[in-house]
């Protein structure tokens, strides 16, 4: 091991050449997931909702839950709002 005031260096080199081969590992799972989103995408699959599920699927059932019942009373109170818009026009 070389000691250069007080840094290994071979345990420097060892670091980051972990570090440089989950690098490249993560590259190549990207790489496979970006095909299985083409094989999807020509199977006629659309891909955004893929990925929402994917997203969806990440979260606690709880957590889901709450997030869809705050969409549906987002999304009702925006539909009120142009009912209200379009009475008064």
């Amino acid at each position: 091991m070389t000691d250069t005031v007080g840094i290994a260096g071979d345990r420097i080199r060892s670091l980051i050449e972990r570090v440089e081969h989950i690098e490249e590992e993560i590259k190549a799972l990207n790489e496979g997931k970006k095909e299985i989103f083409a094989e999807a995408k020509g199977e006629g699959f659309d891909v955004k909702v893929l990925k929402e599920i994917i997203r969806l699927r990440k979260q606690d059932k709880d957590e889901r839950d709450e997030q869809e019942s705050l969409l549906d009373l987002y999304l009702s109170a925006m539909e009120s709002s142009e009912t209200e818009r379009a009475k008064a026009a």
